[in-house]
């Protein structure tokens, strides 16, 4: 029983102002007509039904899951009093997700990626499933064939083939890397054995309950109190008891630990859509190669970003410039400087 498990608690800051706390960018219209988390929800349900796709985030953020994705099962959300990293966040969904489907096998997805091809990528899923239900075991995650020396990701180095399900090489991961600098990262890109990391994983609920035990007793057991509470106290335990589970990643908890890992080396599109360079990449451009977003004028201007989050903005010979409107500002700036803004974020607020 494939479900997926959506990820949605981080706070965007490098897309500040127009990310705030209050609306990351997973709730926002970067890249398209969808805010991320709908273009998320919608190429899953072409695989999977709604009823088995969760929601994990914030407490602060439900009223946004539910507004903007008003057809999601109300038991589907996932709720996190306090941000503790990726380890704890999807050993809490592992248990709720485990009560409702037994024998569960989820994927866990990041909320905020583009995918353009998003056939090809519920190819993969569907055949990482087929792999998982066969092995229940392992651990499956998706790299992206780089196509460029790109330092902004981590980075995933397989060696030799398993086996091949519906057309898609299943390999052995040997380690995963961090960020490199710009020197690896072409070595990298040359050797042609290592692939960007997209924070994709697939696995039985069961199995990741399992390495939660095995190398994270502590959050293992905070978790196993919660999960055994009657659903009445549920949401009171939980607000007393989650922070107690440690502040730790699912990479340096459990999958650097381990060794039954595999990768699904892909190429269907796929960008994490971190930077604004990223947007600029995706959205559709004037003929002067202007980004402009909402209510924006412009004239005799060229190269630029424009976004306008309801008031109207009106610019006029200008080129190499980034103008974010949102309820508290209006930020202006050169282009150049654009992917310093979380810096100056802790400058301004």
């Amino acid at each position: 029983m494939l479900c997926a498990l959506i990820m949605a608690g981080g706070k965007g800051s490098r897309f500040w102002p127009l990310s705030t706390e209050e609306k990351p960018k997973q709730f926002l219209k970067l890249t398209g007509e969808d805010t991320m988390i709908q273009m998320s929800v919608k190429r899953l349900e072409n695989l999977i039904p709604i009823e088995r796709i969760f929601i994990v985030t914030g407490t602060r953020y439900v009223d946004l899951v539910k507004e903007q994705l008003p057809t999601l099962p109300h038991r589907n959300i996932i709720m996190e009093p306090v941000g503790k990293n990726t380890a704890p966040c999807i050993a809490l969904s592992a248990f709720h997700i485990n009560k409702i489907y037994e024998d569960a096998t989820i994927a866990v997805l990041p909320s905020d990626h583009l995918i353009q091809d998003e056939e090809n990528f519920l190819e993969v899923l569907n055949s990482a499933d087929e792999f998982v239900s066969e092995n229940s075991e392992a651990i499956v995650t998706i790299g992206m064939k780089p196509d460029r020396p790109e330092v902004g990701y981590g980075y995933i180095n397989y060696s030799h083939m398993n086996c091949t399900i519906n057309g898609c090489e299943i390999r052995y991961v040997k380690k995963f890397v961090e960020k490199p600098d710009l020197q690896r990262a072409e070595e990298y890109l040359k050797d042609g054995r290592y692939l960007w990391n997209g924070g994709m994983f697939i696995w039985k609920a069961a199995n990741i309950l399992r390495l939660t035990r095995q190398h994270l007793a502590n959050t293992f057991d905070v978790l196993s109190k919660i999960a055994a509470t009657s659903e009445e106290d549920y949401s009171r335990v939980l607000e007393e008891k989650y922070n107690d589970v440690d502040n730790i990643s699912v990479d340096f908890g459990i999958m650097e630990k381990v060794e039954d890992i595999y990768v699904i080396p892909s190429d269907f599109g796929w960008d994490d859509v971190g930077s604004w360079e990223s947007v600029e990449r995706y959205r559709e451009k004037d003929s002067d190669n202007n980004v402009c977003m909402g209510n924006v004028r412009n004239f005799d201007c060229s190269n630029n970003i424009i976004i306008s989050n309801g008031k109207p903005i009106v610019i006029a010979g200008l080129a190499d410039i980034f103008v974010v409107e949102n309820e508290d500002m209006i930020f202006v700036g050169n282009k150049d400087e654009i992917d310093n803004i979380k810096e100056l974020k802790s400058r301004i607020t």
